[in-house]
């Protein structure tokens, strides 16, 4: 793909064209996720594959490190055989004088391969400079009897540098800010059509059996120019689709949690003296009101203390715990507690924290600060709510069972 004529010249920014080397960047992205063994793929939360694919082909811009720019002088014999202010019989052969040699080294940080790309944007008389692991070489042969002003001559090379990374600039920005989308796309994509492909075996009635020389693993080819990031951990291991709460009616639920507690606000005098079991049975009431129940007549119910579960067969689907206030090590334990009801995987949970008298920045920077500390936390999600926040947390275990936890603050009167 990269020519090496141009290299071996010095000449920058003229060996490949940008535009296709982004182009095909995108689609090694797409290639790599088409790759992938189809049960680490399902396994893997699309999530975490597309960090990852982002992180794997996103393009890192140069910045040159000038004020850590050094430079070594020597003493040198100096061709002159080309130098036509000199009268030279024979200019076939080298014709050494006394002299020096200067050594310019700019430390950069970045894709050094970038130097060779030519952007939209270029000019037709490109600087000249050598690449040697992360720093950019400028050398000059000065002559004993004809010095030269070498830092000029340094000042234009590095300007025109600078120029042409300038004109890069904008097309990797557009890039890197494209990638995420055309990642999650991507691995969309194929996880859709590998589960359409599952269904429609199950369909067939055969016993699936795969060839013995079928890849069991995907090897990941190797990345030039940046360390490589590495895929989130997952199992090969059969895929077994779970049911999963929908996220409507996962904000649905929240939505009947929060409009009960306008309740609270509006009948301070009714709920001033309970206490959390107290408090929950009204949200089940609420919940139950909307929801229809399959056997029992009540989807929501209460198992242990203080939580309030909505199940599927014997599984928790949606659990929520309701909590005083009481600092942030509680607050810790009950996401501990949470942690140890889930079993599906994308199951959708909350903690209801219920505050009497302190301060909300405080409850909320506690809150905050222990959701993001706790060994289980993988990222927030955006959520923009005046009282609340939310996360995703990993299963005990298993970094690819994900929960999302949302978490409600409500004020009960004193």
């Amino acid at each position: 793909m990269f020519g090496t004529i141009d290299k071996s010249k010095g000449l920058l920014f003229v060996t490949h064209d940008l535009d296709q080397s982004i182009k095909a960047t995108m689609r090694k992205m797409q290639q790599e996720v088409e790759g992938l063994e189809e049960n680490r793929l399902l396994n893997t939360p699309p999530e975490d594959l597309k960090r990852y694919m982002v992180e794997r082909h996103g393009i890192t811009p140069i910045t040159l490190l000038r004020d850590k720019w050094y430079a070594d002088y020597q003493d040198a014999a100096v061709d002159v055989r080309h130098d036509p202010m000199r009268w030279i019989d024979d200019r076939s052969r080298p014709v050494m004088v006394a002299g020096e040699r200067v050594e310019v080294r700019i430390p950069f940080e970045g894709e050094s391969e970038l130097f060779y790309a030519k952007a939209n944007t270029f000019s037709l008389n490109p600087p000249r400079a050598v690449i040697e692991k992360n720093e950019i070489v400028l050398r000059y042969e000065t002559p004993a009897d004809q010095p030269r002003d070498i830092r000029a001559l340094v000042d234009q090379t590095l300007k025109e540098i600078e120029q042409h990374l300038g004109w890069q600039r904008p097309m990797i920005d557009a890039h890197n800010q494209s990638l995420p989308q055309a990642a999650e796309q991507a691995i969309h994509k194929r996880r859709e059509r590998l589960l359409a492909q599952s269904q429609r075996a199950e369909a067939l009635g055969i016993p699936i059996r795969r060839r013995a020389d079928a890849p069991k693993t995907y090897a990941l080819p190797t990345v030039k120019r940046k360390a490589v990031p590495t895929l989130p951990p997952a199992t090969t291991a059969q895929f077994k689709p779970e049911p999963a709460l929908t996220m409507e009616l996962y904000e649905h639920i929240l939505k009947v949690v929060q409009d009960m507690a306008l309740v609270m606000e509006r009948s301070p005098g009714a709920f001033k003296a309970m206490n959390e079991e107290a408090l929950r049975q009204h949200f089940l009431v609420q919940l139950n009101g909307q929801f229809e129940g399959k056997a029992t007549g009540e989807t929501f119910n209460m198992a242990g203390k203080t939580d309030i579960l909505l199940r599927e067969g014997d599984c928790n689907v949606f659990i929520a715990e309701c909590k005083f206030w009481k600092g942030p090590k509680a607050f810790g334990e009950a996401i501990d507690q949470l942690l140890g009801y889930t079993t599906w995987r994308d199951s959708k949970t909350a903690i209801l924290v219920f505050n009497r008298g302190t301060e909300t920045s405080t409850v909320l920077s506690g809150i905050d600060a222990v959701a993001k500390a706790h060994g289980n936390f993988k990222r927030v999600v955006t959520w923009p709510h005046e009282s609340g926040f939310r996360y995703v947390l990993h299963s005990c275990g298993d970094k690819n069972r994900e929960l999302v936890l949302t978490v409600l603050v409500f004020h009960v009167p004193k």
